[in-house]
């Protein structure tokens, strides 16, 4: 790190513990709420994914995955089939589960740096609950915008995929020992033994290993979201975005968006949640709420990406290209809700700025603990099941039209 960056992080730090200590009173709810936010939502959603996760890469369930469809996803997106693995737990349990993912597999060297980064850059995605129910129905008081915004955050999200795949084309992808004859299915099967075999905990250490490793991650993610809920209050209370909401006033002015909705961008650079709150209460047109939301989703937040940061410490994955995927990612986002809205919804809606509901009023307590906890269990089991099954019917197929070509000299593809 270069002294003048040095100086510069020494600098926000102490301005940022000062604040700390002149606003003690904001700082101490903010804390108190993003820990409630933590307790009944974000804890119970996501330590099912982690520990199945981890299992599923011990027992070599993600080995076998990725021998399906490394003819899918490394032609695609450049990536090993891994990856897939990687891309559906990301859909179903948000931010930052692909990233956990994806350090794991580099610590594992199943992909190299660079296909690292292009896995981060297009996985990181968030989970269909908090579009659907938090921002569509919570927010904006409009169920039927969740369609909307979740089809346009993954296709965007795709599109940053096609995107990445030519970042680092100098780059030799990654070679693993892998038996290359014998039908698909078979080899994944025995890519799923051998990792079985190399790995060699019996099934309780697994369990348990995975069990201590989740909730270490999922501690530090509890204080980035009570640290950023701290600061985001503060900036609240200094009107932060008077003084560096400009950037946003110029290019709302270039795209003709309405200067409302530079706090809510403003906020939505810290905070995910904060950000499309504000953005779905602003006094502006209902198309440009909606758009600018996408976007902040697609964006997820410094603070989602300090939870990136600190998940891949450790490897060689460089925050550089994520952050520049996020920032891409924002911009189909945006773009993609805009053509979608009035396709989906029609004419745009009349809908009162803040018509929507405070964030979590129907997510967080401690039935929303139950909820979350059976949901993250059915959807960590069930979608890497789906995933394979999936790839075993695709494998079946491929067999099966490669044998018919062979007879009648035909190319079925």
């Amino acid at each position: 790190m270069r002294t003048t960056q040095v100086y510069i992080m020494a600098a926000l730090a102490a301005a940022l513990t000062l604040s700390l200590v002149f606003f003690p009173d904001a700082s101490l709810e903010a804390a108190k709420s993003g820990l409630d936010l933590f307790l009944y939502v974000v804890f119970p959603s996501l330590l099912p994914f982690f520990i199945l996760s981890e299992v599923m890469l011990g027992l070599g369930v993600v080995h076998f995955i990725g021998v399906l469809f490394e003819p899918l996803m490394r032609p695609l997106f450049r990536v090993p089939g891994e990856g897939a693995f990687a891309l559906s737990m990301g859909l179903a349990a948000g931010y930052p589960m692909d990233a956990v993912i994806t350090a794991r597999f580099r610590k594992m060297n199943l992909c190299n740096r660079v296909e690292g980064e292009r896995l981060l850059a297009f996985t990181n995605t968030a989970d269909p609950l908090f579009i659907l129910g938090a921002v569509a129905v919570g927010m904006f008081s409009m169920p039927a915008l969740g369609g909307v915004l979740a089809l346009a955050h993954y296709m965007s999200a795709l599109a940053v995929g096609l995107v990445f795949r030519y970042h680092g084309l100098r780059t030799p992808p990654s070679s693993r020992d892998r038996p290359r004859t014998g039908h698909i299915v078979v080899r994944a099967a025995r890519a799923l033994v051998k990792q079985r075999e190399e790995d060699g905990r019996p099934l309780g250490r697994l369990v348990g290993d995975a069990v201590n490793d989740s909730v270490k991650t999922l501690l530090m993610i509890c204080g980035f979201i009570m640290l950023f809920s701290a600061f985001v209050a503060i900036a609240e209370k200094v009107g932060l975005a008077r003084y560096v909401g400009w950037p946003f006033e110029v290019v709302f002015a270039l795209f003709g968006l309405s200067p409302a909705l530079v706090p809510a961008a403003v906020a939505g650079v810290l905070e995910i949640d904060l950000g499309t709150i504000a953005a779905s209460r602003a006094a502006a047109p209902f198309i440009e709420r909606a758009l600018v939301a996408g976007a902040i989703i697609a964006w997820s937040g410094l603070s989602v990406h300090g939870q990136v940061a600190s998940v891949i410490t450790g490897t060689d994955i460089r925050m550089g290209p994520f952050v520049l995927a996020r920032v891409l990612h924002a911009v189909f986002a945006a773009l993609f809700t805009w053509l979608l809205v009035p396709v989906m919804l029609g004419p745009a809606p009349v809908l009162e700025p803040g018509a929507g509901g405070a964030l979590g009023s129907a997510f967080v307590g401690p039935g929303a603990f139950s909820l979350n906890l059976v949901r993250g269990f059915v959807l960590g089991t069930g979608i890497p099941c789906l995933l394979a099954a999936a790839g075993v019917v695709a494998a079946v197929v491929s067999g099966i039209a490669l044998r018919a070509g062979r007879r009648t000299g035909r190319r079925y593809f």
